[in-house]
């Protein structure tokens, strides 16, 4: 009986824990709830099934404990018993499968009004590329990546001049606006992750990858690597400031484009070179 308890006791105790838990998601900053929805499914699945084989664990303790003179009966098969596991298997599975789907088909459909930015991750910083007035990135590549470019545009690209580059600052998005976030790695794998943001994608070396976002609420958030990137791991870290409009076009206005970087780089290598002079 004692142990019988015990096992009930840690059913309840971990479901209340989960509902009362001080320990839960950040309040949500995008258009994401999909996916914290699709998580509550899971848990309420995995938690049934968890409370059940519990339950069942406790029944089986107390029902058959040893008594004196009672034997146990061997029975190797039960297709009935099995079928049913099998078809509640397969039932609770594919609902926890079915809502990741949805979801993954939104999460990978880019709405056509969506603004490409990028983000740009290395050992151990953040960079991040935003359009120029044309409203196009220009190209880029990591054979280009100089001191004076550190995102290796393509300085024969018409795009890339105008192009925003803040280099090892803080990212700047639109409210309500939708955003096509383009993840390049220079060095190992990173994971550009905003916990309020919910989406999150792996940095790749030699690959761009992407997610979308679509900002619902005014803050300053902070910018984690979720993958584990070499010593300094747990310094890579930035801010993303959801602005509205107004606010969003003022700091704009006052970021330095590319060729105006390239520029000012320019003179002050060719001063140094001179010997300040």
């Amino acid at each position: 009986m004692a142990v019988a308890l015990i096992l009930l006791l840690v059913a309840i105790g971990s479901v209340l824990f989960h509902i009362y838990s001080p320990w839960w998601w950040t309040p949500i900053a995008t258009n994401w709830a999909y996916i914290d929805h699709t998580i509550n499914i899971t848990f309420w699945i995995t938690g049934f099934v968890f409370v059940a084989v519990i339950a069942f664990m406790a029944y089986c303790v107390f029902r058959f404990h040893h008594k004196e003179g009672r034997r146990a009966d061997y029975n190797p098969e039960n297709k009935r018993l099995e079928w049913w596991l099998s078809v509640g298997t397969g039932v609770g599975v594919a609902a926890m499968l079915a809502p990741g789907l949805v979801v993954w088909h939104q999460f990978v459909t880019v709405p056509a009004d969506a603004t490409e930015i990028e983000v740009m991750g290395q050992q151990w910083q953040w960079s991040f590329r935003l359009p120029g007035k044309d409203g196009k990135l220009g190209t880029s590549d990591v054979r280009n990546i100089a001191a004076d470019n550190p995102m290796g545009l393509n300085r024969d690209d018409a795009h890339a001049q105008d192009d925003v580059v803040i280099e090892n600052g803080d990212l700047h998005l639109q409210l309500g606006k939708p955003v096509k976030v383009l993840l390049r790695s220079v060095d190992v794998l990173h994971d550009f992750y905003v916990p309020e943001f919910r989406a999150k994608m792996d940095m790749v070396p030699g690959m761009v990858t992407y997610f979308w976002i679509t900002p619902i609420r005014t803050g300053t958030f902070d910018v984690l690597c979720a993958e584990l990137c070499g010593a300094a791991h747990y310094q890579m870290r930035s801010k993303v400031i959801v602005d509205e409009e107004r606010e969003y076009h003022a700091w704009l206005e006052q970021q330095k484009t590319f060729a105006e970087l390239s520029s000012a780089k320019a003179i002050v290598k060719a001063t140094y070179q001179s010997g300040g002079k």
